[in-house]
């Protein structure tokens, strides 16, 4: 029997019928991996999947199967708990940024454990902050965009210390809606001239709150008040054109896109992963296509 299984589960002692990529790439077909260096080079090539032939096989391809489904479930239930708890963090700490009474230093283990989930399974937390309801819709966008933002940022080479302001950045980058009413963040229907407004003014209504605060860093301020900018100076508040719009803002902005495109919302379906990088690229205008590139990298 050929089973076709994703690459990342190759193994020594599997036997490949063929790798799902051109020839000229990789060229061996209908072969025993005999060595951790062939695994590498599967892993290697621009292949999703690979074709393994059980019966030529001389491991248990099925238990390989089923060790990596459960490994996946742990994950899939671990970052769950996480996410279930980081969301309730973050509401409370939303509540603080609008009373004036917030602890900045208490985000930081916010960010380092999505951080650690996202590394681990950024497909798993992908999905499983695709599962957000109305109430926690804004809590739980902000936690993918902030680990979003933290895993491009390590991709990128940013220092630790970078990557975890980064992730406090994308934290809060839509404090500002908490002064939004949940009818209209939830609304199925085309928002009124109004409540377009309301929706527009939450980047400005975020800074200010944050501003307040006196102990926010001016990388996290401009990541709330600038995150839909875009390059082509067509974003809002400020309108801020090509260079006058930070690394660290453009980061922001290509997660918080890529997030919004690929979750349901309720007045549209989720995009799939492909789709939302194709569509950002083609927008080239608005998006640095650099980081839509390396962010589409982490999951292929």
């Amino acid at each position: 029997m050929v089973l076709r299984i994703p690459k990342h589960l190759v193994r020594k002692g599997m036997f490949i019928e063929t790798v799902e990529c051109p020839v000229t790439e990789f060229q061996p077909r209908r072969f025993l991996i005999k060595s951790e260096d062939a695994v590498r080079a599967i892993l290697a090539t621009s292949a999703t999947h690979a074709l393994v032939n059980q019966q030529h096989s001389t491991i248990d391809v099925d238990a390989v199967m089923h060790s990596a489904a459960k490994a996946q479930e742990e994950q899939r239930q671990h970052t769950l708990e996480t996410v279930s708890q980081s969301a309730r963090s973050l509401r409370e700490s939303f509540v603080a940024a609008q009373a004036g009474t917030l602890k900045i230093e208490t985000l930081g283990p916010i960010a380092d454990e999505i951080a650690e989930r996202i590394e681990a399974a950024p497909d798993v937390f992908l999905e499983v902050t695709r599962l957000k309801t109305k109430d926690e819709g804004t809590y739980v966008h902000s936690l993918a965009v902030s680990a979003l933002m933290m895993q491009l940022a390590r991709a990128l080479g940013y220092d630790d210390d970078a990557v975890r302001e980064l992730g406090v950045a994308g934290l809060l980058h839509d404090v500002g809606k908490l002064m939004v009413p949940n009818a209209v963040l939830n609304k199925t229907g085309k928002l009124d001239a109004n409540e377009r407004q309301l929706v527009r003014n939450h980047p400005e209504v975020g800074y200010r709150m944050l501003k307040q605060q006196g102990n926010v860093s001016g990388i996290v301020l401009d990541v709330c008040r600038l995150h839909h900018e875009a390059l082509d100076g067509s974003g809002y508040p400020l309108g801020l054109k090509g260079e006058k719009i930070s690394a660290e803002v453009r980061l922001a902005t290509v997660c918080d896109v890529f997030e919004a495109l690929t979750s349901a919302r309720p007045y549209k379906k989720a995009w799939s992963t492909k789709d939302a990088i194709n569509w950002m690229f083609d927008h080239n205008q608005m998006f640095d296509t650099k980081l839509v590139l390396r962010l589409g990298s982490m999951f292929s």
